[in-house]
C-alpha cells in the first residue's frame, strides 16, 4: 500500500506509464495534497477541467493531527538543505504513520527510506 504524494498524483493523471501499476491502489492522501494537486490543475487546465479530474479520482484521506504538523516541521527543518516542503513532510511522516510507502519522484526523497521514488 502507498501513499500517493502530490508528484504520483499528477504523474498518475498524465498517464506516465512508470505509474501506470498504481492505478489498482487506494489513492491515500492528506488534505494538504488534494490542495496541491486542485491548485496545479486549476493552473495547468483551468477550473471546469480540474473540477473533472478531481471527481475523477476517489481519495482516501489521512488525518493531520496537532502532533503530525509539529513533527512535519521539525523533519522540514532537519532537512532544510533539501528544501522539502511541508506537504510532503506531513505526506512521509503520515506515510510511515500508516505503514505505507511514499510514492514520489521527487528528487529529494530517492534515498530516504519507506519510499519508493518513481521518476
Amino acid at each position: 500500500m502507498y501513499f500517493f504524494d502530490t508528484y504520483a498524483l499528477f504523474e498518475l493523471i498524465k498517464n506516465n506509464e512508470d505509474y501506470e501499476k498504481y492505478n489498482q491502489y487506494i489513492l491515500k492522501v492528506s488534505i494538504l495534497n488534494i490542495a496541491e494537486l486542485y491548485w496545479g490543475l486549476i493552473r495547468d487546465v483551468g477550473i471546469n477541467e480540474a473540477d473533472k479530474w478531481m471527481q475523477k479520482y476517489d481519495f482516501e484521506i489521512l488525518s493531520i493531527d496537532h502532533n503530525l504538523i509539529l513533527k512535519a516541521v521539525n523533519f522540514r527543518h532537519e532537512y532544510k538543505k533539501q528544501n522539502i516542503s511541508l506537504t510532503d513532510s506531513v505526506g512521509y511522516l503520515l506515510a510511515k504513520k500508516h505503514k505505507l510507502k511514499f510514492l514520489t519522484g521527487d528528487k529529494e526523497f530517492e534515498n530516504f527510506d519507506n519510499v519508493e521514488y518513481v521518476k
